[in-house]
Parts: C-alpha cells; sequence; structure tokens
C-alpha cells in the first residue's frame, strides 16, 4: 500500500511503520520534527531494503499544515492508499486538573485537529475512489471513568466521529479503522504503574496492521481489553462511581 502515516517515530507508531515498511507498503512520514523524521525514515529505508521514505512537517496543533503534508504524500506516492494516525497528546488526570493549558491543548489535539485532520485525509481517499483511514483512539473513551475523565472525552469524541465516517463512506470505498488501544508500555506512560493487562506495541502494531488490510472498523488492542471493557460498559453508575479504575 502507499500509506501516508501521522506519528511513525514513536511507540505504537513506531512499531507499526516498522512491520508495515518490512512487508513492502510505500510509507510517507509526517511529523513536527524534521531529525525525529530523518531518524525514523533512515531506520524504514533499511526494514524495507529500498530508500528512506519521505517526509513532510505536520504539527496537530497547527492545521494550516495538514493539507499541505498530505498532498506532498500524493505528490511522493503517486496517489494513496491509506492514512494512518498514531499520534496525540497524553497526560493523567491529575496533570491535567492542575493545567488548564495543558487541558485545552489536549483536548484540541486528540479531538477538533485530530477530526481536521482526518476530514483532510477523507477527502483525498474518497477523491482517487476510496482507501483506508486508520486512526488510533482509545479504551479511555468507552465510559466515563475517574482516572482518565477529560483524556477519554476527547477519544470518546474522537470514536464518535471516526464511528459516524464509517457508516457513512463504508459504501463510497472509505474503510474507517478506528483502533482502541488499552494501556501499552511506551514512553508516553513509562512513569505509571502498568496493569495485569498491559500491552508491548509490537504486540499492538500485529492486530492492528491484520485489522488495516481486513478493514475492521474496530481492533482493541491488546486483545484482552475488548472483554474488559464490554464488562466496564455493562457496569451500572452507582457502582462506577465506588470504583478507582
Amino acid at each position: 500500500m502507499n500509506v501516508a502515516f501521522l506519528g511513525a517515530t514513536k511507540g505504537m507508531g513506531r512499531a507499526l511503520a516498522r512491520r508495515m515498511a518490512e512487508r513492502g507498503d510505500r510509507l510517507f512520514l509526517l511529523g513536527r520534527k524534521d531529525a525525529e523524521l530523518d531518524k525514523t525514515a533512515a531506520d524504514l529505508g533499511v526494514r524495507g531494503g529500498g530508500a528512506a521514505p519521505g517526509h513532510a512537517l505536520c504539527d496537530l496543533e497547527r492545521p494550516e499544515t495538514f493539507g499541505p503534508a498530505l498532498d506532498a504524500a500524493v505528490d511522493a506516492l503517486g496517489g494513496l492508499d491509506a492514512v494512518v494516525v498514531t499520534a496525540g497528546l497524553f497526560a493523567t488526570q491529575d496533570a491535567l486538573e492542575s493545567d488548564r493549558d495543558l487541558t485545552r491543548r489536549l483536548l484540541t489535539v486528540d479531538f477538533a485537529h485530530t477530526v481536521l485532520f482526518c476530514e483532510e485525509a477523507k477527502d483525498r481517499l474518497l477523491a482517487a475512489g476510496g482507501g483506508k483511514l486508520c486512526v488510533f483512539s482509545s479504551v479511555a473513551g468507552e465510559r466515563g471513568r475517574k482516572p482518565v475523565i477529560l483524556y477519554g472525552a476527547s477519544k470518546a469524541g474522537l470514536s464518535a466521529y471516526l464511528e459516524g465516517l464509517d457508516h457513512k463512506h463504508r459504501a463510497d470505498g472509505l474503510e474507517v479503522v478506528t483502533v482502541k488501544p488499552g494501556f501499552v508500555k511506551t514512553g508516553m506512560t513509562a512513569d505509571l504503574d502498568p496493569p495485569p493487562f498491559a500491552g508491548e506495541p509490537e504486540e499492538v502494531a500485529g492486530r492492528v496492521l491484520a485489522a488495516l488490510d481486513r478493514g475492521a472498523p474496530v481492533v482493541y488492542a491488546p486483545i484482552a481489553w475488548g472483554p474488559i471493557m464490554a464488562v466496564i460498559r455493562s457496569l451500572p453508575r452507582f457502582v462506577m462511581r465506588r470504583v478507582g479504575f
């Protein structure tokens, strides 16, 4: 596939991009730091046994970069089959409650600006007859929970948007794949105590790539988080008020 990839320089995105490069997908990297993009492109070139992928600056805090970055990907690859979005912000509930500016940034980046980026990607994919739009949301958006009120709210909005987009455009050839990771051991979560079902980026990448290939509308990763969240969604409110997860 020809893939524009936003977020390939770190964590789960890096693991997924490596798998895609190793199997022969042609990537074009989008990100906000030239040095990180250069390093990642060199790594992916070696893994893919060919030239290093091209890249362009794209910052989720600067919507004016979205269209030009995606156009650069189209020009470099000769068209797009897929757009993958793994980039975003994370902060703990305590940090967000103590810093209103951080809260504004996170809510804007993880919801509003990610939606705007997806709208730009959607338009380009549909104009070419369809394709795949794979976006990382989170299990944090499945239910209002005490430890992730604000982060979860941003992901709940994103998941609802992606579901609606899939309902509207699947018949037009656009396959929207919403990835809902649980706790994964990355640099983003390095300062947190991992729960029993914490996953590794490589494990997540394998599940996501399989879901992307078959066009699955939703994928939980690691796999245990699917049934875990089914139980959490079923709990009555009086139980949720008493528990701390």
